[in-house]
Parts: C-alpha cells; structure tokens; sequence
C-alpha cells in the first residue's frame, strides 16, 4: 500500500478523496491506496504545486554507497564558540552521519543550522514557525546575501524538521529565491598553457594539467590515488565524485609525461598529489597554487581549479565532441547541466552574421 501521511488540512482530505479507491488506517492513523507505479504517478500529479511530497519511503532500494569517507566532525568538538552560542543538536550531526552526508556537506549544513537556531537563542527550536524562518530568511536578504547562500540556509533548516524530526510538510510552503542563471567563466587555451608554464615545480605543474586536461573538481584532485592513473588505456578513475558517482575521465599524454617525472622525484605514496608526512593536499593548497601560477601568467580573469573545469568542457564542446560525451567525463547527472557551456562555446556564435558587418 501507499500510505499518506499528513498535518490536517482541508485540501489535502479534499484531494485525497479524488486517488484511486482511498481508504482509512486506524491502525497506522494514516489514508492509503493501493500500491502501483501508475498510482505514484497519480498521486504525484494531484499535489503537485500544491504540497511537498516525501517520496524517500519508496526508494529503499536505492543502492547506498558504502565507500564514503569518514566523517569527520572533529572540527565540531575542538572549536571555539562566542560565550552563550548554541550549539547544533547532537541528533542533527546523527542524521547527518546515518545518510552518510559528505565532510564538506555536514559543515555548510551544520554552520547554516547555527546561524538559524542563533538568530532565535531565546526560542525553543519547536516553537520556531514558518512566520519565524520567513524573517530569518528575509534578515538573509537585507544583508544582501545571494541566492545561492539562502537556498543553502532553507536546506540546512528543512533537514532539522523534516530528517531529524520526521515532519516532511512543516515548511513546504517557504518561499525559495529564484536559482540564479550565471554563465561559467572560461579562458582560452593559450591562457591555460600560459598558466601551466608560470608554475613553480613538476607537482604544481601536474595539478594544473589534470584539472584542465581531465575536467576534475577540486575535490576530486585531491582524492586521486595512484592507482586511479591507467596510463595503458590513457584513463583516469574518480572515485566518489559529487552524488556518490565513480566515473572514468580522460588521461592527456602530456599530462602523463609530466606526471612521470613528478612521480621519480616525489615518489608518492597513496594518493597522487601528497604534501608533508604523507597526507593529500589540503583544497586552500590547490587554489593557491592555481592562483599564484594565473597571477604570474598575468591572466585577468579571477582562475580557479573550477574555471579549468569549465575550459576543459568548453573547449571540448568547441572542438566538435559531443554534448553527451562531455556530461560523462564531467559526471552530470543530466545533459541539462551541461547544456549551459553551448552558451559560451565560440562555435555557437561563428555563424552567426552580425548585422553590423
């Protein structure tokens, strides 16, 4: 069966009664209908634009990646906090754990969290209502912060009443910011190789290749091993990319001779790119590098590990590769978020006459 549970409300009772043959549980207090993928449809279809559906219960066999890094909320504990500052509940770092939420994602979710609960310190956290977080997201808006940043803000509040306390419709009805459209920012060719040339050493030069040659997030540099590199077929495997997604991506020849030379005077040992003692490189680490080398290259654009991504695909897209093939060496789930690099694409415009010549 499918069971439907919901706050009373007059709408929603009205609508229900409108599914296929409803009936009542006493049992499990709840309405409910029988089991198809033809009803989940239906259902989905009659509150759509009206409420919130939580589809999670009907996912279960969704394969769950067990290879995750640890979490880590060590930072949580050795912190120092302004004297009276409320701390995230233990139950919401739990919830974080239990769904095996990435490091990066629990802190932007906890440090959201913190600065909601500590806007309202004098309040209990189940007398906060919808009226309470409209002001807090409007204080976020006066502050002239983007929309990005309070799309993030409503996730990290949703995740507290709706995963943590189990009510999937408290606030259904808060209004997001429209999802801002901004075009990636991409330099040529010639400024990428100028910035491979201004790098200091072999590593700092093989760390630029591989994010531009291969298309790798920043994170995803950082986690390379060793054997991730398969210089027989010219590939390179990203192991738990964002989603939870593994994926192979190309491996430049001239990425490789340098990497070569780089591994004979570094000599990693597990992963590809290590600093002192043997541990990976910190992300601040990689930016820097990438920023120092851009300066030196005297490129005017502000280049980050994410700007080399953005080349890589364009450049591609430019080249004639098709637009598929891009999505699967960049790891999108949809060719909708690869779509956006047609826009800056040069080839998109080259036929296009302009009116004044």
């Amino acid at each position: 069966m499918i069971g439907i549970k919901f706050f009373p409300d007059k709408l929603i009772q009205a609508l229900i009664k409108g599914l296929p043959n409803p009936r009542w549980s006493d049992t499990y207090n709840m309405a409910y209908i029988t089991y198809s993928k033809e009803n989940l449809g239906i259902i989905f279809n009659t509150f759509r634009g009206t409420v919130w559906i939580n589809y999670n219960r009907f996912l279960s066999n969704k394969p769950i990646n067990t290879n995750n890094e640890d979490m880590d909320v060590a930072w949580f504990r050795k912190r120092k906090t302004p004297p009276n500052y409320r701390l995230c509940p233990e139950p919401y770092l739990l919830k974080l754990e239990l769904k095996r939420y990435a490091n990066s994602t629990v802190k932007t979710y906890v440090n959201f969290f913190e600065l909601f609960i500590n806007h309202f310190n004098e309040m209990d956290l189940q007398e906060i209502d919808e009226a309470h977080v409209r002001a807090f997201l409007q204080h976020l808006i006066q502050k002239k912060y983007s929309n990005s940043y309070i799309n993030q803000a409503i996730n990290a509040i949703k995740f507290y009443y709706e995963a943590v306390l189990g009510m999937p419709n408290r606030f259904y009805e808060i209004e997001r910011p429209r999802k801002e459209t901004k075009l990636p920012s991409v330099i040529s060719k010639e400024e990428v190789l100028s910035i491979i040339n201004h790098t200091n050493n072999f590593k700092h030069r093989c760390i630029i290749q591989l994010l531009y040659g291969s298309g790798l997030r920043r994170s995803e540099l950082l986690n390379l091993k060793l054997s991730d590199i398969d210089s027989k077929r010219m590939l390179i495997k990203v192991n738990d990319s964002k989603g939870n997604k593994d994926r192979l991506t190309l491996l430049s020849k001239t990425a490789l001779k340098d990497l070569r030379k780089y591994y004979i005077k570094y000599e990693p040992q597990i992963y590809l790119f290590e600093g002192r003692k043997g541990i990976k490189l910190t992300g601040s680490s990689v930016l820097q590098i990438v920023k120092k080398a851009a300066a030196r290259a005297r490129i005017r654009v502000n280049v980050s590990p994410h700007v080399l991504r953005h080349s890589f695909a364009t450049h591609l897209l430019e080249s004639g590769t098709d637009l598929r093939q891009i999505q699967v060496l960049l790891g999108h789930g949809s060719t909708k978020t690869t779509e956006i690099y047609t826009y800056v694409a040069t080839n998109t415009f080259k036929e296009i006459k302009n009116p004044l010549d």
